[in-house]
């Protein structure tokens, strides 16, 4: 029964964002964990352990750097990949590219939807669970959506969808 739960708890994610959430492990499994048994090893050489500030500090950053890899196995382990290729760009959905026009503003906008762990809106990659992100789902090229935003309702026309 519980191979069924993680089914549905899958992780939909571009192979851009898998792979770099797995560069990101491999290197923590490699480099981080000796950064962190280095600086151990140096603490330890300022004496007693109680009393020692850098131990203390190298400890925790161990006890985070564990953490995050535990939690990437995670995310990784429940990864569904959505491949660019398999993309059906008569809607909008995960890995599309979209243009869009605010009908308020006359702005056009270019956005890529992504899994959460790949949002980046600096870059113009927005979560598909994000306001924006969700109005756009499974739109189409033509359509006007409306988005609930801190400044009021944005309301987009989709003009183009593409694959990135």
């Amino acid at each position: 029964m519980g191979n069924a739960k993680n089914a549905e708890e899958a992780i939909i994610m571009t192979r851009e964002g898998y792979e770099k959430l797995k560069n990101e492990l491999i290197r923590l499994r490699s480099e981080g964990r000796m950064e962190i048994g280095r600086q151990l090893e140096e603490a330890r050489g300022f004496g007693d352990l109680s009393e020692n500030a850098e131990y203390h500090a190298a400890k925790e950053a161990q006890a985070k750097m564990e953490s995050r890899i535990l939690w990437l196995e995670a995310q990784l382990g429940k990864a569904k990949v959505v491949d660019s290729k398999d993309l059906d760009t008569s809607r909008v959905s995960l890995g599309t590219t979209v243009e869009v026009f605010d009908l308020e503003t006359q702005k056009a906008f270019t956005y890529t939807i992504v899994g959460s762990e790949e949002s980046d809106p600096a870059q113009m990659r927005i979560s598909s669970a994000s306001p924006v992100g969700q109005a756009l789902l499974g739109a189409e090229v033509g359509n006007e959506v409306l988005v609930r935003a801190p400044k009021g309702v944005r309301k987009l026309r989709i003009t183009r969808i593409s694959v990135a």
